[in-house]
């Protein structure tokens, strides 16, 4: 029994001895978050170019052509008896359009015209759908809808009062008055 009294005491205080190997003297503490590294800051963001399609206006608030600085054309011309745009004044209409969309407090006045031949109201009726077909094609390329006042005034108000083929086509047109 001495044997086993001695082994038993000899195993209890090695287990005591680990024990206390194992404890710490201090209390234990959880380890300090690790703190992120800054990010360094972004550069503000460049400023911006300025859009070499914005429409300026000259003196007296007419709308200028980008490319060449001249008063962007506000008359435009039909055939006879129609009112189908040429293709030549899609450009200028566009840049009508970009206007209008930069301004958006600004209203346009799109004043329909007929040459002398046909019925008054004839004229007053094709001098209305050329302004709508003028009107449509700015509200497609950016102008509001809301923006735009269709006006026909048919033979009314001719540009040449004269009687001849010339003369009728000038008066053939539809005119952009901004307000």
């Amino acid at each position: 029994m001495h044997r086993s009294y001695f082994l038993g005491t000899l195993f209890a205080f090695l287990v005591c001895l680990f024990l206390a190997g194992c404890s710490s003297p201090t209390p234990t503490q959880p380890p300090s978050p690790v703190e992120p590294e800054p990010k360094p800051e972004e550069p503000p963001p460049p400023e911006p170019e300025p859009d070499p399609r914005v429409i300026k206006v000259d003196e007296e608030g007419n709308p200028l052509n980008p490319e060449t600085g001249a008063p962007l054309s506000r008359v435009f011309y039909f055939d006879y008896d129609e009112a189908i745009i040429s293709r030549e004044d899609f450009q200028i209409l566009n840049l009508h359009a970009m206007f209008l969309q930069e301004n958006r407090d600004l209203d346009a006045v799109l004043e329909g015209h007929c040459d002398e031949r046909g019925t008054r109201d004839y004229n007053l009726a094709l001098g209305e759908r050329r302004a709508d077909a003028v009107s449509r094609f700015l509200v497609s390329s950016g102008a509001g809808a809301s923006q735009l006042v269709n006006v026909s005034y048919g033979e009314e108000r001719p540009a040449n009062p004269d009687s001849s083929e010339a003369a009728w086509s000038q008066n053939r047109r539809v005119v952009i008055v901004y307000e």
